[in-house]
This record gives structure tokens, sequence and C-alpha cells, in this order.
């Protein structure tokens, strides 16, 4: 009769609430944030042919001063609000509320800021007058993306995921709605659609996910259904409230505040000066605008696509870490390392093949322009080692490395500036894509080193590198042998023509994977 019980028990310590709560938000997380991917690469699709190559690249010129305003004010509490409520839930209250106090007085200030000095900053940071009219809307999202990061930060440190996993679901369906009602709008009034209706869009998601989280918090509060013992303490005291949690609160928040205003900083420095830079190439302001817009608009997200697959394994891979690490288990470590480094080298093996046999193809069906297509194709290479970077940086977060991913991140950002100083306006655009080469090579290098200093792992570079090298090409073989069979009319679509093909290609290549992996004993891929 014991024998029952004890297992149950061990079954239940394994499985405890918030051990199952956490599992579940993650897997949720992920799901939605792939949803919340494929949605925002269609929109892309649809603004890139809305407002023009030229017009993305103004746009993408205005979005960093988001982000700098956001790493202030928003982010890092939300961060820091996770962490201090996760440890504290009986204070949860009044830590929210103390972190929503700073980080909407900050908003506020920055908003006013950028709105009174528009000019200025147009003129003076970002070296492109034309951004004057829209830093004033983009100013005006930074407090609703204050209060849905806060809201957020306090259901994350409550271990209740649900209400910011579908917030970002409703950020991208509201945007997408109205952005297209805002066109058919202005089609019939026979206005002329410009970067307007992008910082727009950008405004409609943050207010639509900012009153998601807000009608949530009044109607489903994160600490409701907790047992008593952990109810936290009501909205009065707001005095002593502040007093008591906002100290605590800033410090956690204020390192991870200058680490990422470090990196906003330099990624921002990156966006305006490759148009300038490619204007020292000999392109007028308005070539080097297409460009930058082509590349970050169109062909870049096809590039970025597939990390949401290494990006929700990079979410699993951290807690595992953390895990095994506070149990001392090294052995486990090691072997989530290695099952890292392999599946993104299948992954980017893979991506390498797509992008570089269709990246012409997706150019022209998907944006209608050839140059897309051919940095598509360029952009290829970067892919296995932004896979690896990124998992990698992951397992060194999860084993509290946290200072070294943001001085590899730092060192890899500052390679990139350089080729964007002296390299654009020498080889123009070539130059900056060999830069981007160069920035994840090392920082994936950088990673592996790291590791290999903390923790032993195996590298087998027939089973990570040469393996799917092989069985890729006989997978291009398989294709080439197929398409004639599969495809004998070409009158299909250019676009689902395509997507069939890239499709057949990926199953060819994972169903051989799935083969000689099990073959190999390593189990399930």
């Amino acid at each position: 009769m014991n024998s029952p019980k004890t297992s149950s028990q061990s079954i239940g310590s394994w499985l405890s609430p918030r051990k199952r709560a956490f599992i579940t938000g993650t897997l949720l997380l992920t799901g939605t944030g792939f949803l919340c991917r494929v949605l925002g690469f269609f929109y892309r699709i649809f603004m890139s042919r809305a407002v023009g190559a030229e017009g993305l690249g103004i746009y993408n010129m205005v979005h960093p001063v988001f982000g700098i305003c956001f790493a202030v004010c928003a982010g890092s509490i939300q961060t820091a609000l996770s962490q201090y409520v996760a440890a504290n839930m009986k204070r949860g209250r009044a830590a929210f509320r103390s972190g929503l106090i700073i980080s909407m007085s900050l908003s506020v200030l920055l908003a006013a800021f950028i709105c009174r000095f528009d000019d200025f900053l147009a003129a003076r940071l970002l070296l492109e007058p034309r951004c004057a009219p829209y830093l004033p809307v983009m100013a005006l999202s930074v407090p609703f993306a204050a209060l849905h990061a806060c809201i957020n930060g306090y259901y994350y440190g409550m271990q209740k995921a649900r209400v910011p996993a579908f917030s970002q679901v409703a950020e991208q369906v509201i945007r997408m709605a109205a952005v297209f009602l805002i066109v058919d709008i202005w089609a019939e009034r026979g206005r002329e659609i410009t970067v307007t209706l992008a910082v727009y869009g950008h405004l409609i998601g943050e207010m639509a996910s900012a009153a998601f989280t807000f009608l949530s918090l009044l109607l489903f509060p994160p600490d409701r259904g907790l047992r008593p013992g952990l109810q936290t303490a009501g909205w009065g005291g707001l005095t002593a409230g502040l007093r008591d949690t906002s100290g605590p609160l800033m410090a956690l928040a204020l390192p991870l505040m200058g680490n990422r205003l470090v990196l906003n900083f330099l990624g921002s420095a990156e966006a305006i000066w490759i148009p300038n830079r490619l204007v020292r190439f000999g392109l007028t302001n308005s070539e080097a605008f297409s460009v930058y817009g082509v590349l970050t608009g169109m062909s870049l997200p096809f590039i970025l696509f597939p990390s949401a697959i290494t990006n929700s394994m990079a979410v699993l891979l951290l807690p595992t870490v953390a895990e095994a690490q506070s149990d001392g288990n090294e052995e486990r470590i090691s072997s989530v390392i290695s099952m890292s480094l392999r599946y993104s080298c299948y992954m980017g093996v893979l991506c390498i093949g797509v992008f570089t046999m269709f990246g012409s193809q997706l150019g022209v069906s998907v944006f209608r322009d050839p140059d897309a297509g051919t940095f598509i194709t360029i952009l290829a290479w970067l892919c296995p080692f932004m896979y690896l970077a990124t998992t990698l940086g992951s397992v060194l977060n999860g084993l509290g490395k946290t200072s070294i991913t943001f001085f590899q991140n730092v060192l890899a950002m500052l390679i990139r500036l350089a080729f964007v100083l002296f390299a654009i306006p020498v080889f123009g655009i070539q130059g900056y894509l060999w830069g981007m080469l160069a920035s994840e090579l090392a920082l994936a290098l950088f990673s592996l080193i790291s590791l290999k200093r903390l923790v032993p792992f195996r590298w087998n570079a027939w089973s990570m590198v040469l393996k799917p090298s092989l069985l890729l090409a006989i997978s291009i073989g398989l294709y080439r042998f197929a398409t004639p069979i599969s495809s004998p009319t070409g009158q299909l679509p250019l676009f689902i023509e395509t997507a069939l093909q890239i499709g057949f290609l990926c199953l060819c290549y994972l169903g051989l994977l799935l083969v000689f992996h099990r073959k190999k004993g390593y189990g399930p891929v």
C-alpha cells in the first residue's frame, strides 16, 4: 500500500503545480510566438507592397528610437517585475504598482521629449529630416508599451503566461485588421499610401496589446485562485508600497536597463549609418533608403523566419540548463549542449540549401523585387551561425553567465559597425553583408569557446556538419529528379510553385535525417 503512495508523491513532486504552470506557459508562449511570427511575416509582405522599399527604409530608421525608449522605461522593468514578484508573491500587487508608476512616468517624459524635439532628433540623430513627422506618432506608443510590459511582468512573476501570450496575438491581429481598413479608406479617398501607414500600424498594435492586458488584469487578476498563503496584499498603502518595493525593483532593473541601452544604441547607430554610408558609396539618398528597405524589410524577415523554431528551442533550453545546474548534473548540461548544437546545425544546413536554391524566386514572387532575392541568397550563409549563437547564448544564460553573453553581443555589434563605417563606402551594401556574416560567425565561435571552458561536451563534425550536408545534397538530387514529374506544366503561380518545391525538398531532407538519426541510435530526432 505504501508503494503507490510513494510513487504518486514522487510524480507530484516532479510535476508540482508551479512547474506544470511554468512548462505550460513556456509552450504556450512558444506557440503564440510562432503564430505571431507567421502573421508578422505576411504583414511585412503587405507593407512592403504598400509603402515600397524606400518607405520601409525610413520606417526602419524611426523604429530604433522606440527601441531605446522601450529599453529605458519598459523592457528592463518588465523583467525586474517578473523576477521580484516570483520571489515575493505576497507583495506582488505592491511591486506591480511601483513598477507601473516608475515605468509610466519615464514613458511620458520620453514621449514628451521626442514630440518636443522631433525635428532636432530627425536631423541631428537620425540624419534624415524626413523622419520628423513620424517620431511623434512613434512617441505616443511608448506609454502604451510601458503599460503592456508592466502587466506582462506581473503575470510572468505570478507564473501566469496565458494573458501575455494571447496579448501578442491580439496585438498582431488588431494591427493587421486596422491597417487593412485604413488602406481601404485611403484608397477610396484617393490618398497616397506612405510611411504614415506603418507608424500608425505600430501605434495601433501597442494600443491593442495595452488594452487587452489591462482588461485582463481587471477581469482575471493573476493572483486569483492562489491558495490563501500566497494571496497578495491589497491596493492600499500607496506610499508604503512604493517605499518598500521601488528600491529592490530598481536594483534589479538598472543593470538590465544598462545592458539593453548599450545594445539598442549600437543597433540604432547601425540603422542610422547604413543609409548614410550608402550615400558615401555613390547612391542617391532615395536609392540608399530603397536598398536599406529591401534588406531589412524584405530579405532579413525571410532569413529570420525559421529562427522561430530555434528561438522556441532556446526558450526551453534556458530553464532546462538552469535546473540541471541547480541539481549539479553536469552530464545533462553536456547532453543539452550537444543536442542544441546538432539541431541548430541541422536547421542551418537546410536553410542554406533552401535560400540559395529558391532565394531569387522568393524575392520575385513575394516582394516583386529581384534585389530581395539576391540578398536572400547571400544571407543564407548566416543561418547556421545565427541559429548556433541563439541556442548557445540561451545555454549560457541558463548557466547564469549573462555578463558573458552581453559582452559577446556587444563585440559582435562592434564588428558589424566597423564594416558599416569602413566597408560600405568601398563595397556598397555587399560590405554590410560581409559584416553580418563576420559578426554572426564570431558570436557563434565565442559562445562555443565560452561553453567549452565551462562544461565539457561532444562536438562531432561528421554528425553535425558533414552528415546533414550530404543528406541535403541527396535531397537536392531527389528534388531535381522529381520536379519535372510533379510540376510538368509550370502553370501554378510562382509563389505556390516555389512553396511546394521548398516543401518537397524539406520533406526529403527531414525524412533522410530521421532515418539516419535512428540508425545512429540517437532516438527520436
